[in-house]
């Protein structure tokens, strides 16, 4: 714990961002991180609980009140040994991790937890800063070789793991980059890539080789890794999104999130977007379709790209502004969310659904929608409700189906579960294990879309279900 009267003593507080018209200029990150008083005070609120329920809401299951009372006290290298030892990538998860721990946290019940995931990235951020992370490299080899198929988070924190556990480990990434949708999905303004860069380093003196440019199914034959490789796993993500089927689809201006979101993190870069058509918000009428962190997202980068208009739909109704502690803590509770791209000029529309689009020499020019009923637990359209809005650029952002299956899933044999996941339990002997001999599968590819988190929870696991595949036994931690 930290003070046992801070919590009294002192309010959360927590990071700021820079001001609106300031960082509409760039695509350069926005955090604004609290000095090293502030942050110890912050650790000084963190209770004696008795239960901390913070451990369980982090996937990764954070060692938070002792990291917090570490950076209290002023030990701030003993609190990044601890805070590693859990997770490989705070500096990650600091950032674009939604904190979940924060909501489990006790002082939650009256809207004032401790600000978990500032004091995180402080910590991270003091210890590249200190020099403090140098490479973990193995004392001995295995002569193990292991094939890391996708670079996100879960693939390079398995990668990490398992190079340090002393294999001989291949990342392939069918990018020109490594990290996945850390790289070209989340915008820089919440992520600066040179981050991802730096533990790529420390990676690579470890062990870790990366082989960009290589698309497993496509230029990197499956049936190769399986002659060369003792055990392969595959960590791609689910990169199938969820389209919607209405009249005008097929109209030019209506692209999906994921084609839209990597050319400006591609741009910012200075690489190329290839053949692909170029996509950009400017001067035009931009509607988001989808409430959550990838519209969000959407909408802070067509800000910055000098849309003329934005506009957020969501299907589902408006959820309260406040949740129901009683109900839902130290649950993720459903509540209003806003995120700093909200701020930037967004119009946020709940319970619509779209019904066309129209458009004139083949472009979109008009998206028909009607205000959505949910009395009977489903949406249906209100009579009479029908509107019509100005749409120069559609943007579908309605989360994603599953792994895309064509190609290297079909090739490799894996069986799938009913939600067109590749299926692998993670109890029990046979953990993360597909049903094919020796190959893995983890993170969102196994899962389901879902947070960094749970992407480098999986990547830690997964790598100890493979060490013990080759050895036998395996010393890596169990979370």
């Amino acid at each position: 714990m930290g003070k046992p009267t801070g919590f009294k003593e002192f309010e959360r507080q927590d990071r700021t961002y820079t001001s609106v018209i300031q960082r509409l200029k760039s695509h350069e990150e926005m955090m604004v991180p609290l000095g090293e008083e502030e942050i110890r005070n912050q650790g000084a609120r963190c209770m004696d609980c008795g239960i901390p329920f913070c451990h369980n809401g982090c996937p990764v299951n954070n060692i938070i009140p002792e990291w917090n009372d570490l950076v209290y006290t002023g030990d701030w290298r003993e609190a990044s040994r601890v805070l590693h030892s859990t997770n490989n990538f705070p500096e990650f998860t600091g950032r674009i991790c939604p904190a979940p721990c924060e909501s489990a946290c006790t002082l939650n019940l009256t809207d004032e937890p401790v600000t978990i995931k500032s004091i995180e990235c402080a910590i991270v951020d003091r210890a590249w800063a200190e020099g403090w992370l140098e490479p973990q490299a193995p004392e001995r080899l295995t002569g193990k070789r292991v094939a890391i198929v996708g670079a996100g988070p879960s693939g390079l924190a398995c990668a990490q793991q398992l190079a340090r556990a002393g294999h001989s480990v291949v990342v392939f990434e069918k990018n020109s980059k490594m990290g996945g949708l850390m790289r070209y999905g989340i915008p820089d303004f919440k992520l600066n890539k040179d981050l991802i860069n730096r533990r790529m380093a420390q990676m690579q003196a470890e062990g870790v080789e990366f082989r960009p440019n290589s698309h497993v199914g496509h230029n990197v034959l499956p049936e190769r890794l399986m002659d060369k490789f003792d055990a392969i796993v595959l960590t791609g993500g689910s990169e199938k999104p969820r389209d919607l089927p209405v009249p005008g689809r097929d109209l030019g201006g209506v692209h999906f999130a994921m084609d839209f979101l990597p050319q400006q993190n591609r741009r910012n870069s200075g690489e190329s977007i290839g053949n692909a058509k170029e996509i950009l918000a400017t001067g035009k009428h931009v509607v988001v379709l989808g409430g959550g962190d990838t519209g969000a997202d959407c909408v802070g980068t067509s800000a910055r790209q000098g849309a003329a208009s934005i506009t957020q739909m969501e299907i589902m109704p408006k959820p309260p502004e406040k949740e129901d502690k009683d109900v839902t803590w130290p649950n993720w509770p459903v509540k209003l969310r806003s995120s700093t791209s909200h701020e930037e000029g967004c119009k946020r529309e709940w319970s619509v659904g779209t019904t066309s689009f129209e458009g004139k020499d083949g472009k979109i020019t008009t998206l028909n929608a009607a205000q959505m009923d949910w009395s009977n637990g489903r949406p249906e359209p209100i009579e009479g409700s029908n509107y019509e809005i100005k749409a120069d650029l559609v943007l579908l952002a309605m989360g994603f189906l599953n792994p895309i299956h064509e190609s290297m899933l079909n090739d490799f044999g894996v069986e799938y579960d009913e939600r067109g996941n590749v299926m692998a339990t993670t109890e029990g002997k046979n953990s993360y294990k597909t049903s094919v001999n020796k190959v893995f599968a983890a993170g969102d590819m196994r899962r389901g879309q879902s947070l960094v988190v749970w992407a480098i929870r999986e990547g830690r696991q997964c790598a100890r279900a493979v060490d013990e595949h080759l050895m036998g036994l395996s010393t890596l931690p169990l979370h």
